[in-house]
């Protein structure tokens, strides 16, 4: 039985509070943008590809085996939480998670996310990509590419760095995008049946899942390691870019030239920091699913 900790409504609105504005914060370009009818090739990711909804980033959870109690009297807020999806009235009145219930909906999520996650951080940090999974997806397509920036080096030069280095994807997310003409020259076919014998945890890519993980996970997993999740994210995807054949410059960004030394040292420096910054943020996902399997 998971071990159940209670907070009063003076102890959680605090902290609901301040989640609700940092995420604010966080979604706050993104939201102005869709109002302006912007885009911005860099930051939009996380929300058209992860398909995030700031108002539901907003929302803060405590995570399973957490009691949250109401003020006297009564408040909105706490009537509102109680018609959220999983949520369970306990005897004392208080709401918690349904944990039953939400595994019997979700417990193969838990179950894959724990593997996944696992099975990653259990491996060394390889940093020898390089970003060309980037370069990969625009290989042999003249300007006919994914966005709309112009490519840095012009359609030739962008082939030519691909066939100038070996490429070693092992994320299936960024190989199912390669051009046809440059699956082949991938050292590695990676599938989704064997993505978590393949995933590490320099590949950023796999880095910025942690976020996707994350937020599949809630209500069960809490709303600040969702969050520390986007922010880990949303740097990456930076790095992501910068390192890309595309030029950033419009953004006011500085291209990670990853077809010179001094570009790979620089990319292969800033996956080493991010392999070591999701390192603590792997290990509390297969904490909270492993509270989860065995409550």
């Amino acid at each position: 039985m998971l071990t159940q900790t209670a907070l009063s409504h003076d102890t959680w609105a605090p902290l609901a509070a301040a989640h609700a504005e940092h995420a604010d914060a966080l979604t706050a370009g993104w939201r102005s943008r869709r109002l302006a009818g912007e885009k911005h090739e860099i930051d939009d990711f996380l929300f058209t590809y992860y398909t995030t909804r700031p108002a539901q980033l907003r929302r803060w959870h405590p995570g399973a085996g957490v009691v949250l109690h109401d003020a006297p009297g009564g408040t909105e807020a706490f009537a509102e939480r109680a018609t959220w999806r999983w949520c369970e009235p306990t005897p004392d009145g208080g709401l918690t998670v349904d944990v039953p219930t939400f595994l019997a909906d979700r417990g193969s999520t838990v179950r894959y996310v724990r593997t996944l996650v696992a099975a990653t951080a259990g491996r060394p940090t390889n940093v020898g990509c390089f970003g060309l999974h980037e370069w990969a997806m625009v290989y042999r397509q003249g300007d006919d590419t994914r966005h709309t920036l112009p490519l840095r080096l012009g359609a030739a030069g962008t082939d030519a760095v691909v066939e100038s280095h070996q490429i070693r994807c092992t994320h299936f997310d960024a190989f199912r995008f390669f051009t046809p003409e440059a699956v082949p020259l991938n050292r590695l076919q990676p599938t989704r049946d064997d993505q978590p014998a393949l995933e590490q945890p320099g590949c950023l890519h796999a880095g910025m899942d942690l976020f996707k993980w994350t937020n599949k996970l809630v209500p069960a997993l809490p709303s600040d390691l969702v969050l520390d999740c986007f922010e880990l994210a949303r740097d990456i995807r930076l790095l992501d870019m910068q390192a890309s054949p595309y030029d950033v410059s419009r953004f006011g960004e500085e291209a990670v030239m990853i077809e010179t030394p001094e570009g790979k040292a620089e990319y292969a420096r800033r996956q080493r920091e991010f392999a070591e910054r999701g390192a603590p943020l792997r290990l509390r996902i297969v904490e909270a699913c492993d509270r989860l399997l065995v409550g």
